[in-house]
């Protein structure tokens, strides 16, 4: 086991004994959300992973430590740590928060580089980073990621503040599979489609399990895309996003708002411009996604024993 990494004793016991384990990211509580929502929000993830028959893992760093498995106490206070005081990790930056014994949250990416240390196969997130609007050489290290880390991200697609034609096309040259769970076409994070096809759905977390399990048979290098549409009754309509996505997008780049700001900038702007709506569909999905993750990481370990 790495050095730094620091397993919880309810993970350990489950990893030895091949219990099934859900990653979750940590960067919604610290830069996502605000407190209290994000910390209500991360502990419904993680209670949404057990209804799944799964057993949920939060990933941050601690003091320079990597710490698989938070408490919730732990979670709180990263969630209350002064604003400035806890890194956003992703691969680049572990090594940093690592070195210098610093608090870090963890990206999808970073999650991701962390899950497949400790053998983690399944993870559960909102949505993915992806190729920026307007700047088509702005590509989130998620997509990278992706591309060279061999575990199973469930999420509600791309944020759709991105351009998501694009982040398909890098998925694609990635060798990612990007599977439909109950969809032929790719969610767009707060609405259920984006109108974009995919060619491959699956419709139960059996048949998502057996994908997984192929690729881990197969030694495959590379990630998978498990795409689950928001709740019909929590979307918000393809319209009303669009116009906010754009309309925040745009007071970006008239305040210079670039690179790993405009995520964060943009997300909050919608929340506004939105009156909420916008995150309510958020900690729906989440939650949502974390059930599903939870399902398939038990349907994963049944065909494994």
């Amino acid at each position: 086991m790495n050095p730094h990494l620091d397993l919880a004793p309810e993970i350990r016991d489950a990893l030895n004994n091949d219990q099934p384990v859900v990653a979750l990211e940590s960067t919604l509580i610290t830069h996502g959300l605000p407190y209290p929502l994000s910390v209500e929000t991360a502990l419904a993830m993680e209670r949404a992973v057990r209804e799944g028959g799964a057993i949920p893992a939060t990933i941050a760093i601690l003091e320079g430590r990597i710490t698989v498995g938070l408490t919730a106490e732990q979670i709180d206070q990263l969630a209350q740590r002064p604003a400035g005081t806890v890194r956003k990790c992703s691969r680049r930056d572990l090594p940093v928060a690592v070195g210098l014994g610093e608090y870090g949250a963890t990206t999808v990416a970073g999650t991701m580089m962390v899950a497949h240390m400790a053998d983690i196969a399944v993870f559960a997130t909102g949505g993915i980073g992806g190729v920026h609007r307007g700047h088509p050489q702005d590509i989130s290290a998620d997509l990278t990621e992706l591309g060279q880390t061999p575990v199973a991200v469930v999420c509600s697609g791309a944020k759709s503040i991105l351009d998501l034609p694009l982040t398909l096309e890098v998925l694609e040259t990635q060798g990612v599979p990007v599977i439909g769970y109950g969809t032929d076409t790719l969610p767009a994070f707060y609405t259920r489609s984006s109108g974009l096809p995919l060619s491959i759905r699956v419709d139960t977390p059996e048949a998502a399990a057996r994908i997984i399990g192929a690729a881990r048979d197969l030694r495959s290098t590379n990630g998978l895309v498990i795409a689950v549409p928001v709740s019909a009754e929590d979307e918000l309509p393809l319209d009303a996003a669009e116009t906010a996505i754009v309309k925040a997008t745009e007071e970006a780049e008239a305040q210079g708002i670039y690179g790993a700001a405009v995520t964060p900038f943009v997300l909050a702007r919608v929340a506004e411009l939105t009156e909420g709506t916008s995150r309510s569909a958020n900690t729906s999905l989440l939650i949502n996604n974390a059930l599903v993750a939870g399902q398939i990481a038990a349907a994963l370990a049944e065909l494994r024993r």
